[in-house]
């Protein structure tokens, strides 16, 4: 209950919501990016979006094609920091909440 009472509170909040908004528009740009340049099904493209941007780079995906890899350079350099922001903010808020409740 308490994780389903943090996201609520996390999407009333104004500043959260746009860091989200933001983010989804990242990913859902890179994943239909990829999808059409690499020809990758939606599930891969998102993943691999995913992957990307968290610096996680498992390996088993990589463009193919220069104009996918040109892309990548650019969807890294833009997004990291992006992502990177949205996992602190929530790490952040779930943070505060809970000292919230300890108190």
């Amino acid at each position: 209950m308490f994780v389903f009472k943090t996201i609520i509170s996390f999407l009333k909040d104004k500043e959260y919501r746009q860091l989200l908004i933001t983010t989804f528009f990242i990913i859902s740009g890179g994943s239909i990016t990829y999808h059409f340049l690499e020809g990758w099904s939606w599930i891969d493209s998102i993943y691999f979006s995913f992957v990307t941007l968290t610096t996680v780079g498992f390996g088993d995906f990589a463009p193919q094609t220069d104009e996918g890899k040109l892309f990548t350079i650019l969807y890294i350099i833009l997004g990291v920091g992006m992502i990177l922001s949205f996992i602190n903010a929530i790490y952040e808020h779930y943070r505060k909440q809970r000292h919230k409740k300890v108190k």
